[in-house]
């Protein structure tokens, strides 16, 4: 076990073992415990250190397997939701506690989705962060329409002329240096205005890195679970950017719809990132449901 301090809460770092393959997580803070499964998928999980819920919360990020220091499947056609979610439970299991809350991002709330309808017991309760109930081919026309309009909506930018091209790039990337390039190449469009706000978002860009083998994990049917979120008994916060062009207000929308009683939150000036680009509406709004749940 490892862990360092400074500016924020200690952070702990744990390992187990399923299936023979290495699961890494770090655990900071205080309070009721919350697991965060981070984006991607094969993104790591260091963007979504959120440590003004630590002061709060006990945050437990996992680094999923394919990424970091966890291990590596040995069949990358493996790398799917149902994996995914079975290494969620490992952690859940190892740390001892009857419920946790579950904070997924984007591909991570797929698996929160999932984890919650497997396992309604062991879920204290569910924020589901710029994600979607559903992906297939009108989820990914719509998110290919705002990567391929970027360049117009920035004319002033040379480099967001290159977002279409690192896009496509990024999925078919063979290694982990070419996937974490074209990841960081277009990672502006990500941003509701990543230009006006570049100096800030830089140091971000620059540190993310990802995973190849991840991406090539394809799921059997698109994940779809409308028609079954209405089983879901858990509070729920969906969390949404006004501006994200991949997870955006129409899903979210679908999510508050299949969800009894949850609690829609619309970042009016967010992307895809909406703890890093409004922080003083993201986190009350955590905070204010983790103490009403």
């Amino acid at each position: 076990m490892t862990a360092t301090t400074g500016g924020t809460p200690e952070l702990r770092t744990h390992s187990l073992e399923r299936d023979g393959v290495r699961q890494v997580y770090h655990v900071a803070g205080t309070g009721p415990v919350c697991v965060v499964h981070s984006g991607g998928p094969g993104i790591e999980w260091k963007y979504l250190r959120m440590p003004a819920l630590e002061e709060h919360l006990t945050m437990v990020y996992l680094e999923p397997v394919g990424t970091g220091a966890s291990g590596r499947l040995a069949d990358r056609r493996e790398y799917r939701l149902e994996t995914y979610e079975r290494f969620v439970h490992a952690v859940v299991e190892a740390l001892g506690v009857p419920k946790v809350y579950l904070l997924g991002h984007s591909h991570g709330g797929f698996v929160a989705q999932r984890y919650a309808l497997a396992y309604p017991d062991r879920v204290a309760g569910l924020i589901l962060y710029d994600t979607s109930p559903v992906t297939g081919p009108s989820f990914w026309a719509a998110a290919m329409a705002g990567v391929t309009s970027y360049p117009q909506r920035h004319p002033d930018r040379p480099e967001a002329a290159t977002v279409p091209a690192a896009f496509e790039a990024a999925v078919t990337a063979a290694d982990d240096e070419s996937m974490t390039t074209e990841l960081r190449r277009m990672m502006p469009v990500y941003f509701a205005d990543y230009w006006r706000y570049e100096q800030q978002y830089a140091p971000l860009v620059a540190s993310v890195r990802a995973w190849a083998d991840p991406q090539r994990g394809e799921e059997p049917t698109p994940f779809d679970v409308r028609g079954r979120l209405a089983s879901v008994t858990a509070p729920t916060l969906i969390m949404v950017g006004a501006h994200d062009f991949i997870c955006g207000p129409h899903w979210a929308e679908l999510l508050h719809e299949e969800i009894p009683g949850s609690r829609l939150t619309l970042l009016g000036e967010s992307g895809h990132f909406g703890h890093i680009e409004q922080p003083g509406v993201f986190y009350p709004a955590v905070i204010d449901f983790i103490h009403q749940s």
